[in-house]
């Protein structure tokens, strides 16, 4: 697999490169020389690459820290009446969330969630798009310690086995402690896995990372989270709540990376797509699946008072 991955990026790499007249052997027969631009990249790579999610979906019942309290969806009402719209009456329905914090699930958080002489969410960088994906597995070190935090001994046994990170890479710390989600007691304990500084250190100093993430939603069990602290006084951001890290390889994939804009933000409701080679065990890819138009389904969206979101019935 890792020759596969390697093979892959090189594929990437050369097809950047103005100077190729003819796509590679193994390239889809749909691509051609003649691609402009990087369309040449999406035609012989991108498209037949696997997608896999690394994000939570949002409802009011998912963890979150207890000082922010609960948030609450309901179907949206028009102002003047208080009535929810429906699609049998208005022909249409939406959503109106009230939504407790900017910290909430799967996340993005700027610098100024805690320096506010740093940029906020809206003043991130549209180059954090796209970026290499690192995958660095505690997982064994956290069957054995519930709070085991990463070393820099851990970065550089995975640099042995699998060569440099990529400066401006993404580095996501897998702990699997995100296998127990959506549990809210999740977020009330005090005990679990993290990333302690030193490792925050090395790889943002010596490796020069965009950012690292991980699947707990605080960086460490410090008093004063020391690990957030240091980061966003230095002007770097972190990925909280991550899923599915499981599924992506530890090498050779890229990571999308999307969040909604809000002026002023302290945190990103982010979504988080990895993205690896045809060959990946996991994912899916472009065709694979109905895209455009969308499925029909056989059950419609309808709310459910219950667990305040809709579902199909």
């Amino acid at each position: 697999m890792k020759k596969a991955l390697v093979q892959w990026l090189a594929l990437i790499i050369t097809a950047i490169s103005v100077s190729c007249s003819t796509p590679p052997p193994d390239a889809p027969k749909n691509a051609t020389a003649t691609s402009p631009g990087l369309w040449r990249v999406y035609d012989e790579s991108l498209k037949t690459a696997k997608y896999i999610d690394l994000t939570h979906t949002l409802t009011p019942a998912i963890p979150v820290w207890k000082g922010f309290g609960p948030s609450r969806f309901a179907a949206a009402a028009d102002p003047q009446t208080g009535k929810p719209y429906t699609y049998a009456k208005e022909g249409f329905e939406a959503t109106a969330y009230q939504l407790s914090t900017d910290q909430f699930g799967t996340q993005l958080d700027p610098p100024a969630h805690w320096a506010p002489e740093f940029p906020s969410i809206d003043e991130l960088p549209a180059t954090y798009t796209l970026r290499p994906l690192v995958v660095i597995s505690i997982v064994a070190q956290v069957a054995k310690d519930p709070g085991y935090h990463l070393k820099v001994a851990d970065i550089e046994r995975w640099e042995m086995e699998r060569g440099r990170i990529p400066e401006g890479a993404v580095v996501m710390v897998r702990s699997d402690w995100s296998k127990g989600w959506p549990n809210p007691e999740l977020a009330k304990q005090t005990v679990f896995p993290g990333v302690s500084l030193d490792a925050l250190k090395f790889l943002h100093e010596q490796r020069h990372i965009l950012f690292h993430g991980h699947e707990p939603l605080d960086t460490d069990t410090t008093p004063n989270l020391e690990g957030e602290h240091w980061l966003m006084h230095q002007g770097f951001a972190q990925a909280e709540g991550v899923a599915n890290l499981d599924r992506v390889a530890e090498n050779g994939c890229l990571i999308a990376i999307g969040y909604p804009k809000f002026q002023g933000g302290l945190g990103g409701y982010a979504r988080y797509v990895g993205i690896c080679p045809s060959t990946w065990n996991y994912g899916v890819s472009n065709g694979e699946i109905p895209e455009a138009p969308l499925p029909r389904n056989d059950k419609t969206l309808q709310w459910d008072s219950r667990t305040g979101v809709r579902t199909r019935r």
